[in-house]
């Protein structure tokens, strides 16, 4: 059995979680499978699966090499299927923020999915900085300003933001007039998940951005945290319009300091520089791009 068929037989036994079932997919004993895994250890001089009476999953190393065999063989089925003409096909592994997959890609996922039924989608949700290599994804969805990274970023779209409360804090503490107000405000405060940091609030001024640092009784690192808490009354905050447009629209938000614009802050997909691109990726980034830049999602 050559390279990429042992590939193909380790992430069948993964994907099964047994040897029994992944030989009889791929038509071989499982005898055999067995001296294929254990060669394929021998030369990696790793162990690659646990294996208990009842089920096999992969150690640390061999979850690494699972993701490193996934990548490979899409690429191997990419290669062929570009000179036979075939549309593209396999899984996409794709990171990306909730809110942006809730509002943006879920209403439009069942047409994409029904245009390529060929293609799978495995998306992750979360809000933190992922190594899309070391964790096999193929790209990332984020908003807002990026770290500096090797990946290669490519702006989506640029989302209107504006800087709300909800009437219960206003008819508390009041409403502010101008960013030199918001110094007896509180604020409802959003942390970086990778370095911990609040977010300043920010506003267009004479051609410059004002940054002003606000504290609060409560800050958090999700998005929906983050509107639930300003929906209970904690603090005003800068948030997209397109998160909150149905609160502003039943009242339970209100906009504050309009005549002081925030900045809007960009959408960016990201993948790695020293990859290229398989069809499928190629095809759900600019399918991705249409999706933030339909009117009716602005």
């Amino acid at each position: 059995m050559d390279r990429l068929d042992a590939m193909r037989l380790f992430t069948r036994i993964v994907d099964r979680r047994s040897f029994t079932q992944a030989a009889h997919d791929l038509d071989i004993p499982r005898s055999t499978a067995t001296q294929v895994i254990r060669q394929l250890e021998e030369r990696l001089r790793v162990r690659l699966l646990q294996r208990t009476t009842r089920t096999v999953r992969p150690t640390l190393d061999g979850e690494a090499y699972y993701r490193r065999c996934l990548a490979i063989l899409d690429d191997v089925e990419d290669a062929e299927g570009a000179f036979r003409g075939t549309a593209p096909k396999g899984q996409l592994r794709i990171e990306v923020q909730g809110t942006l997959a809730r509002h943006f890609l879920m209403p439009a996922i069942p047409k994409f999915l029904a245009d390529y039924p060929d293609i799978t989608v495995a998306m992750s949700e979360s809000e933190r900085w992922v190594d899309v290599i070391q964790e096999g994804v193929d790209c990332v969805l984020r908003y807002g300003a990026l770290p500096d990274s090797d990946l290669v970023a490519r702006r989506v779209t640029m989302l209107d933001r504006i800087t709300v409360a909800a009437p219960d804090y206003l008819n508390r503490f009041g409403r502010p007039s101008s960013p030199d107000d918001l110094a007896k405000h509180h604020a409802v405060g959003l942390r970086s998940i990778t370095t911990g940091a609040l977010r300043s609030f920010e506003f267009v001024e004479n051609g410059g951005i004002r940054n002003v640092q606000m504290d609060g009784p409560l800050s958090v690192t999700g998005t929906e945290s983050f509107r639930d808490g300003v929906l209970l009354g904690l603090g005003l905050a800068q948030m997209p319009i397109f998160h909150i447009a149905a609160d502003l629209a039943a009242g339970r938000l209100a906009r504050v300091l309009a005549d002081y614009p925030v900045p809007s802050a960009p959408v960016s997909v990201l993948y790695p520089r020293n990859r290229q691109l398989s069809p499928r990726v190629r095809l759900f980034i600019d399918w991705a791009v249409q999706q933030f830049t339909a009117p009716d999602r602005a």
